[in-house]
Order: C-alpha cells, then sequence, then structure tokens
C-alpha cells in the first residue's frame, strides 16, 4: 500500500487513473445502496458472460468462414479492363486486400460476426425474460446506511473489475511496445504492475508477451500489403499515351533483355527525381499520390513513381514485371526507404533488379552486387 501512496504522491498518471475508477464505483455503490449495487454487479458479470459467449462462437464461426468467404472474394475481384471510378478503386481495393490477406479477412468477419452473435444473444434473452434483462439492477428507492456500506463494498469489486480491464489493455501495449517510454511509465505503476504480475501474466503465459509482437508484426504486414493492391488497382489500365511510348522506345528489341534495358534507359533519363515532393514529405508529412500517368505527364516523381511507370511501361510490351520496396543505401552510411524494379528475362530464365531512379547516377541495370545496396521487403 505504501508503494500505492508513493506513486500517487511521484504523480504517476496510471496509478491515480486506477485509484479514480475504484473511487468513482465506491461513490456509485454508496449512492445505489446494496440492492441496487448488487444488481449492477450482476449485470456487469452478466454482461461479461454474455460476451465471452460471443467470442466462444464467433471465433470458430469465422475460422469456418474466412477461408470460403476468401475463395469466393478472388472470384469476384478480377479488374474490368477499362479505367476506374474512384469509388471502385476503393471498392477493389478492399475486395482484393480481404481476398489476399487471410489476417485482415479473418478480422473483419469476426467484428462483423460477434456483433451479429451479442446482437442476437441480446434479442434470446430479451424475448424470454419478456422484453426485460436478464441482468437488469434493483431499484431501491431509499438506501439505509447498512444498505449504502454494503454497495460501497459492491462498488469496490466492480472498481477493481473495471480497474483489471484498463490493465489488461495497457498489459497487450506493453507487450507490444517493451521499449517504448510510455511502457516504462506504465510499469512504474505499482497497482499495474501488480495486477498484471497477479493475474494476466498466469493466465496468458507466454502468449501476450511472445506471440502476440509476432501476430502483430504480421498483421502491420499485411495492412502495409493494402497499399500494394491499390497501386495493383490504380495500375491496371494502361493509358494508350504512355503504351504507345513503351513501343516506340523498345521498337527494334529482339528480346526481353533489350526490351528491359530500352524502358530502363528511358525512364531513367526522362523522369527527374522530385526533391519537393520529398521536401513537403519529410517536413510537413504532406504525401502527394500521383499514377503512372502523372509521372508520365509531369516527367518528376520518387523512387515509387519511377517503379510504377516502368512497370506499366513493361507490362504493355508483354514483360513480366514486379515493384519491390524495401532499403536504399543513402551514401551516408545508412538505409532509407526505396523502390525499384525486377524483370523477368525469358531468354535466360531469371529475375533481375533494376533501379531506375538511380539510373543517372550509373548503371543500375542489373548489376553487380546489386543487393549491397538494395534491401528488398516486399514485392508486388
Amino acid at each position: 500500500m505504501s508503494a500505492w501512496i508513493d506513486s500517487v504522491r511521484d504523480g504517476n498518471g496510471i496509478t491515480v487513473l486506477l485509484l479514480l475508477i475504484v473511487a468513482f464505483s465506491m461513490i456509485q455503490g454508496w449512492r445505489r445502496g446494496a440492492s441496487r449495487s448488487a444488481g449492477k454487479l450482476v449485470s456487469f458479470l452478466g454482461d461479461a458472460l454474455l460476451r465471452i459467449g460471443g467470442l466462444v462462437i464467433s471465433i470458430p464461426f469465422t475460422l469456418w468462414l474466412s477461408p470460403k468467404a476468401g475463395e469466393w472474394l478472388g472470384a469476384i475481384s478480377a479488374l474490368p479492363d477499362r479505367e476506374l471510378r474512384f469509388w471502385e478503386q476503393v471498392y477493389y481495393t478492399a475486395v482484393k486486400s480481404l481476398a489476399d490477406f487471410p489476417l485482415l479477412r479473418f478480422a473483419v468477419l469476426f467484428m462483423i460476426s460477434y456483433g451479429l452473435i451479442v446482437f442476437m444473444l441480446r434479442l434470446l434473452i430479451s424475448l424470454i425474460f419478456g422484453g426485460g434483462s436478464l441482468f437488469r439492477s434493483g431499484r431501491e428507492t431509499s438506501a439505509s446506511l447498512p444498505s449504502r456500506l454494503a454497495g460501497t463494498g459492491i462498488g469496490v469489486l466492480i472498481g477493481a473489475a473495471r480497474s483489471m480491464l484498463v490493465i489488461a489493455v495497457l498489459f497487450v501495449w506493453v507487450s507490444l511496445n517493451p521499449d517504448h517510454g510510455f511502457s516504462r511509465y506504465v510499469e512504474a505503476s505499482p497497482i499495474y504492475s501488480q495486477g498484471a504480475r497477479a493475474v494476466l501474466e498466469p493466465l496468458s503465459g507466454s502468449l501476450v508477451r511472445e506471440q502476440l509482437p509476432v501476430f502483430a508484426q504480421s498483421v502491420q504486414d499485411e495492412l502495409s500489403g493494402i497499399m500494394e493492391r491499390k497501386y495493383e488497382v490504380i495500375d491496371h489500365r494502361i493509358p494508350e499515351g504512355i503504351e504507345q511510348t513503351a513501343a516506340h522506345v523498345v521498337k527494334g528489341a529482339s528480346t526481353d533483355k533489350e526490351k528491359a534495358r530500352k524502358l530502363y534507359d528511358w525512364v531513367g533519363s526522362r523522369i527527374s527525381y522530385d526533391h519537393e515532393k520529398v521536401r513537403l514529405y519529410e517536413e510537413q508529412r504532406i504525401w502527394k499520390e500521383q499514377t503512372p500517368q502523372d509521372t508520365y505527364d509531369t516527367r518528376l516523381g520518387v523512387c515509387i513513381d519511377y517503379a510504377r511507370l516502368y512497370a506499366m511501361m513493361a507490362r504493355s510490351q508483354d514483360l513480366d514485371v514486379r515493384v519491390v520496396t524495401g532499403r536504399g543505401y543513402n551514401g551516408q552510411g545508412g538505409y532509407g526507404p526505396h523502390a525499384w524494379n525486377e524483370v523477368y528475362l525469358s531468354e535466360e530464365k531469371k529475375w533481375v533488379p533494376l533501379d531506375p531512379t538511380w539510373a543517372q547516377s550509373g548503371d543500375w541495370f542489373n548489376p553487380p552486387r546489386f543487393n549491397e545496396t538494395h534491401i528488398k521487403e516486399r514485392v508486388f
């Protein structure tokens, strides 16, 4: 208890918050009295049981439904061969993301099924009990002193349960971000530390601290992949002007390597690096999104714009091409976010890397030791 007092004196916000939750619940218990407080406790526990029941039903149901939904979404995600309006781009990006990313699909289906199942359980209880609630609080018009004292004790129990819910949320945050300054601040609260150590750690075992960060990283990877699906949707239709230019550029080329090289030279020499776009993002966090058509028209772009334009021109000439995102050497001993391409050479039966963004600084069409300056992370 002395540690709690010292923590309050030190102004630890987590300790103060948790104590205020208990104090607020005690005041509510005093005002309600024993009968209504007991009813509130039963209602609180009943609602918890209802939600647990919803989880028990919705998790296996979602596991069963998700693969079937993935197959169906994959079947309807084919892009039409025409220019898409904005809302069509949003629709197809969402459909392709849900079809391709199982964790994202599971999360969406789970939230929908869980909400519907809990609603149906509440409706069923309401019908069984004649429009009332199984967990309705008792009513007491005037509480006596013993009743108020008993209500205060029940309020302590309710407050402790509410505080434990807050501790559980903080426990997940700390497990995902153990080195974050806020995590250390949370762990400095003796109430949090004791609650997590006594209740949550024994219940969760290694699941939260060891497996949850891995799961969270997988979710983050899938969320990053949504941007890739967005580019696939936006870039699927090749504008006539870009296709004609690409055909003119590769005229006379007889092999995939010659075509890929000519397109690399054209993009690398015709597009200029947009330093203003970088400045806006670094200083004001304003990202100027643009399509390959924008890059083609303005002759300006950053690495992802070079890579997307190259990919579109290459696809228009029947080359298999990828956009690669990862880290590129920054010339100062470190690496920064970067994008480049890989193209498949059918004659050599292999994928080769190329970086049109760096073309004006040297020959970056499948040079030796390319991987020493480029760290591949994702391909689309």
